[in-house]
């Protein structure tokens, strides 16, 4: 079975459940915001993918967070920022088999879920 993680009100995680749900594929729903992420979670996304991918620039978390804070970044402060503030992680995160998928994009996703 699928996990896919996310927040309940986000759009893209919205499709992305619908997408799911037309193709019949089985996942449980993590909603980072009301569930929370363990930090050994996050760690282990940051080293499969890179804490670059998994950060959400576009949020208006990351909008409202001191110019000091977004300018001086390293994985360890970024990291810690996701862990206070889950809707700087990007979002959907489709975990399977012991990979992810981070954002949504249904052709990336068609491919990876053949």
């Amino acid at each position: 079975m699928h996990t896919l993680y996310g927040i309940e009100n986000c759009d893209t995680v919205r499709k992305a459940r619908r997408w799911l749900e037309e193709r019949e594929l089985p996942f449980r729903f993590h909603d980072l915001r009301r569930d929370g992420v363990t930090p050994a979670l996050l760690q282990t996304w940051a080293d499969e993918s890179g804490w670059e991918a998994l950060l959400n620039r576009r949020s208006a978390t990351w909008r409202g967070l001191a110019r000091e804070q977004r300018e001086s970044l390293d994985g360890t402060a970024a990291l810690a920022l996701m862990l206070a503030h889950p809707t700087l992680i990007r979002r959907p995160i489709l975990e399977r088999e012991g990979e992810i998928l981070i954002g949504f994009d249904a052709q990336r996703w068609c491919e990876a879920l053949a």
